[in-house]
């Protein structure tokens, strides 16, 4: 992949065809998929990218780690998401993993994924050890960890405040534990014209 950063574009499928492209263009990395992962800190706007991004990519479905992760595994979730996502997709299988409701804290859901030319997982994590290997590129939100959790609690409301209260401390000792920007392959900014992409500190797979 070029090392000349991205122009700045607005969001939108039409505008985030020139990532898309290169994205395309690398090799398989889980079986017959490409994996590619959104990862950044808490409110840092992955969920929103990720949606664009699997809209340019042709539909390019997207695995939320909000739907792996529950209130006693915030981040302890490794190998049930191996399990269940990534060993059946390194197979070109379908993979079949359970949906975690919030609300009603359980998994009250089963959602089937079938193994796509492009797959990505975004989510606080994504971009973790040992998901790294399954990897075709790391995408990470360029925004401080204060300002996403600044508008994290802010779209949240306050009704939510003690659930932020446990979440930072366990993210940043995720992070410290675990840290993923470092090998991210590209970075990701939000702008008023919508989005830049820069390359990142670490390497993409399969390209120079």
């Amino acid at each position: 992949m070029s090392q000349e950063p991205f122009r700045p574009f607005p969001p939108g499928p039409e505008h985030l065809g020139a990532l898309a492209g290169r994205l395309r263009a690398l090799p398989p990395s889980c079986g017959p998929v490409r994996l590619i992962a959104v990862d950044g800190h808490a409110g840092s706007g992955k969920s929103t990218f990720a949606r664009r991004l699997g809209a340019a990519l042709g539909g390019a479905p997207v695995v939320r780690l909000d739907d792996i992760a529950t209130h006693d595994e915030l981040f302890d979730w490794t190998e049930r998401f191996r399990a269940e996502v990534l060993e059946p997709l390194s197979r070109g299988e379908s993979a079949r993993y359970r949906v975690y409701d919030w609300e009603r804290r359980e998994f009250a859901a089963r959602r089937e994924l079938a193994p796509a030319h492009a797959v990505i997982v975004e989510g606080v994590g994504a971009g973790r050890r040992a998901v790294r290997p399954y990897l075709a590129c790391l995408l990470w939100m360029e925004l401080t960890a204060g300002h996403s959790w600044e508008r994290g609690r802010r779209r949240d409301g306050p009704e939510l405040a003690a659930f932020w209260d446990d979440w930072i401390p366990a993210e940043r000792a995720h992070f410290a534990a675990d840290p993923s920007r470092p090998h991210a392959g590209l970075l990701v900014r939000a702008c008023a014209e919508g989005y830049e992409v820069l390359p990142g500190p670490g390497e993409v797979p399969g390209t120079p």
